[in-house]
């Protein structure tokens, strides 16, 4: 997580806020001026989102000078429509200010609204400012990630017709491990998960068919966590562990992988731990930053001082004193010197 600058929204702009909800303004551009969040050009809704994006959103940017854009979809979700965040950073603007802005856009988020911002683009040309960039920008996201060195080979394999045929919704055995497929749900989850609809997600594999389903999506407190880990069948968990460390506030993502003792069957098992690897390089394929991974055998163990010290482990300042190397064996007898007696 980024360290914010302290730079808030200045009482204008906290009241326009709460006027978008309404429904009838399609865009506003927010600048940084005299250390405050403010409110510097706003656009009604005309026609669809698609129709007043280019009418509205290239005339506001500023050749060297950095902006935010809060463009209102027609979509909406169970707290009102959906936003677009557009943060604006062309290269040549001043590193200080490019600095400024990327620091300041969690307040930003905050202060919106976090859970209303459907997506977010970093633009630093004017040709990502207009619907095409834009519809650029959603087609790169929806895309499958790059094959890495492994998958390269496999591919290979499988068009030479030396190896298996994978399909996109079959398992997949790698030498990491099995990938199952994940549903349309978890994926959906995990996207709500980083928007900030919710903290908490569990996922469970549905070992007849073989995929990861999400079994819960909630809202829940750090006190909460242990009991929502079942005690007679293992589960992969995401948490959003809200602490401070040294002063920073910090959302920190953990992935929990419960596994109660020898009560489950040695097929869940072992396809929960055959499985954990590619599903955490999945989860982080989209996007989702996991600060710390973490095993444990019952939910008691989830208490605030266990995350804590698995994700900011205590350093060991004591350095023990050196010890002096014992010499070699069967030396012989001391040695006596005689000091010479001056005349």
């Amino acid at each position: 997580m980024s360290h914010q600058t302290g730079i808030q929204a200045n009482a204008q702009l906290q009241k326009y806020f709460s006027k978008c909800r309404e429904g009838k303004i399609r865009l506003l551009k927010v600048s940084i001026e005299d250390e405050q969040l403010t409110l510097s050009s706003h656009q009604p809704v005309k026609g669809t989102w698609e129709q007043d994006f280019d009418k509205y959103l290239p005339p506001l940017i500023v050749e060297d000078l950095p902006c935010y854009i809060l463009y209102r979809f027609d979509s909406t979700n169970s707290l009102g429509y959906e936003w677009l965040l557009l943060s604006w950073s062309p290269d040549s603007a001043l590193v200080r200010h490019k600095m400024l802005y990327a620091s300041t856009k969690a307040t930003l988020k905050q202060e919106f609204g976090s859970s209303h911002i459907k997506d977010e683009i970093h633009a630093t040309v004017k040709d990502e400012v207009c619907l095409k960039g834009y519809k650029a920008h959603v087609s790169g996201v929806n895309a499958p990630a790059p094959l890495t060195d492994r998958e390269e080979a496999l591919k290979e394999l499988n068009e030479s017709g030396k190896g298996p045929n994978y399909g996109t919704d079959a398992r997949q055995s790698t030498m990491g491990g099995i990938a199952f497929p994940i549903t349309e749900s978890a994926k959906q989850g995990i996207i709500d998960l980083q928007r900030g609809s919710y903290n908490y997600l569990q996922f469970t594999i549905d070992l007849e068919d073989e995929k990861i389903c999400l079994a819960k999506a909630a809202n829940i407190s750090l006190a909460e966590l242990p009991s929502q880990v079942p005690s007679e069948e293992a589960r992969y968990h995401l948490y959003i562990f809200k602490h401070t460390h040294e002063g920073d506030p910090l959302d920190s993502i953990v992935f929990i992988y419960s596994m109660p003792g020898y009560t489950c069957s040695i097929k869940e098992r072992m396809m929960y731990s055959s499985c954990k690897g590619n599903f955490l390089e999945l989860i982080e394929s989209m996007g989702v930053l996991v600060s710390k991974r973490v095993g444990v055998d019952e939910g008691k163990e989830l208490t605030e001082e266990f995350l804590y010290d698995e994700i900011h482990p205590k350093v060991n300042l004591h350095r023990p004193a050196f010890a002096k190397p014992k010499g070699p064996p069967n030396r012989g007898a001391k040695r006596i010197t005689k000091t010479q007696s001056t005349q």
